[in-house]
């Protein structure tokens, strides 16, 4: 389905003002001042920074995770798992399309329902969400597994998985590369700020509650996230100091 008006409207790309403020200085610099709907991005130069110790989480503008996925350009992968339904999930065109897979998106549910079962029975007390391996022989899948009773994340399970996923990933370099999707614009699994206030992240958020978490792989863009070529965006996160320079009110 085509991107429409009101999706762009409701996409945020940056916390607070920042997408204002990036719009703005996209058209300073000479930028497109395009129109929605238009399906591209306007990438911005990264800051020259000497080698970065600790590492940063590249973004893929325009990219398609999931034929990056089929031609092996990664070891493993991170998306979201229900135990209800994952048959529009991005879990499930990946065992469909991935040929060495013997997992389907019902079995996907069934061994998800499984799980979340046996924590209810066992572990009724433990903090969620857990992180499911789906081993398709060419892949591996970390999925979170989406809190029972929620039809949706919050960014603190965000932040729970991701440190689970980070550990999961240390010393084992036959795990690596690794990527993920970005959560946002899901169909199957959403993702909100919180139980309060449900609506969706900035994708600033996202990326930050990941790099805290410890994550340092690769990040796929939501494709609706593809026509705000009116604000500018980075390849990697942490973004450059100037952007909060700019929130702050600097030049």
């Amino acid at each position: 389905m085509p991107p429409t008006a009101a999706d762009s409207a409701h996409m945020r790309l940056y916390d607070h003002d920042g997408d204002a403020l990036m719009a703005a200085a996209t058209e300073k610099i000479g930028g497109p001042k395009s129109t929605w709907g238009a399906d591209r991005v306007t990438l911005l130069p990264d800051a020259p920074t000497l080698v970065d110790k600790a590492g940063r989480v590249r973004i893929l503008w325009g990219q398609q995770l999931i034929p990056d996925l089929l031609a092996g350009r990664y070891r493993a992968v991170v998306c979201g798992v229900n135990s209800e339904d994952n048959s529009h999930g991005v879990i499930a065109q990946i065992v469909d399309l991935t040929h060495t897979s013997q997992w389907t998106a019902k079995t996907v549910t069934s061994y998800a329902k499984m799980f979340s079962e046996a924590i209810g029975l066992h572990a009724a007390d433990d903090r969620e969400p857990y992180v499911l391996k789906y081993d398709l022989d060419s892949l591996l899948i970390f999925a979170l597994l989406r809190p029972k009773g929620r039809d949706y994340f919050t960014l603190e399970d965000l932040s729970r998985g991701f440190k689970t996923i980070t550990k999961m990933l240390q010393g084992r370099r036959e795990r690596l590369p690794v990527a993920s999707v970005s959560f946002l614009n899901a169909r199957a699994n959403r993702l909100v700020e919180n139980d309060r206030q449900q609506r969706e992240p900035p994708f600033e958020s996202v990326l930050r509650t990941m790099y805290e978490a410890g994550f340092r792989g690769d990040v796929y863009t939501a494709p609706r996230m593809w026509n705000m070529g009116h604000v500018g965006v980075f390849p990697a996160y942490p973004f450059p100091e100037g952007l909060d320079r700019m929130r702050e009110g600097g030049e």
